[in-house]
C-alpha cells in the first residue's frame, strides 16, 4: 500500500474535519517526478513544514489534542479488544435487525461490517423519510443509504466510543421509530434478541 487516507471520525471519536495521511517511499518519489499542476495533491509543503514541527495551513489544534486523547484511551483498552468490542456490537445489532423480521444489506454473510449495520426498509417505506422522522421525533441519528439503495436502506452505525447500553439505547429508538413511522414491528423484540446475544458473549 503506497497512501492510506482517513479521517478522525472514522473509528477514532472525534468529529469530522481532518485528514490522517500516511505516505509511502514509492508515492513521494512519484510525487516528486510528476510533473502535473497541482496544489491540493501535493504533498511537498507540508512534509517540508512537517520537518520543523509546523504545517503549512492553520491546523485543527481542538482536533490534535482530541486526536492525542482518543489513541491513548485506544491504547489503554488495547486494540485487540476494541476489535472485540465492535465485532460484539456489531453482533448484536445484527440480532436486533433480524429479531425485528428486518433484512441486512449484505449478499455475503463472511463480509458483514463491524462497523456499521445496513438495515433494508419494508417495501413501500422510504428509508430517508424514516431517517428524517426519527432524527424530528426522537433526536435519533441514523445513516442514510448512498448510491442505488438511497431511500431504501437506513445504517446504524456501532463505532469508536459506544458501549452496550448505548447500542441498546439506540436499538430502542430504533424500533420506536419504526413503529412510528408505521412499519410493523413488534417492540422490545430487537432489543431482546441484542440482550440475550450480549449476555451470552459476555
Amino acid at each position: 500500500m503506497d497512501v492510506a487516507l482517513t479521517g478522525p471520525q472514522k473509528g477514532l471519536m472525534l468529529p469530522p474535519g481532518m485528514a490522517i495521511l500516511a505516505v509511502g517511499e514509492r508515492a513521494l518519489r512519484a510525487g516528486e517526478k510528476a510533473r502535473c499542476p497541482r496544489s491540493f495533491w501535493d504533498w511537498r509543503p507540508v512534509i517540508e513544514r512537517n520537518r520543523q514541527g509546523q504545517y503549512p495551513y492553520t491546523p485543527a489544534t481542538s482536533l490534535l489534542f482530541g486526536l492525542r486523547e482518543s489513541l491513548a484511551m485506544l491504547a489503554e483498552e488495547g486494540l485487540a479488544n476494541v476489535f472485540a468490542r465492535h465485532a460484539r456490537l456489531a453482533e448484536a445489532c445484527r440480532r436486533a435487525v433480524r429479531g425485528l423480521g428486518l433484512e441486512i444489506l449484505c449478499k455475503n454473510p463472511r463480509e458483514l461490517s463491524n462497523t456499521l449495520t445496513a438495515v433494508v426498509m419494508p417495501a413501500g417505506f422510504d428509508s430517508d423519510a424514516f431517517i428524517r422522522q426519527a432524527y424530528a421525533s426522537l433526536d435519533l441519528s441514523l445513516g442514510i443509504g448512498l448510491g442505488d439503495v438511497k431511500g431504501k436502506v437506513f445504517r446504524i452505525g456501532h463505532l469508536g466510543s459506544l458501549n452496550e447500553l448505548e447500542l441498546l439505547g439506540g436499538l430502542a429508538g430504533v424500533e420506536m421509530a419504526l413503529r412510528d413511522f408505521g412499519v410493523p414491528v413488534r417492540l422490545g423484540a430487537g432489543v431482546a434478541a441484542a440482550q440475550e446475544f450480549l449476555l451470552s458473549a459476555s
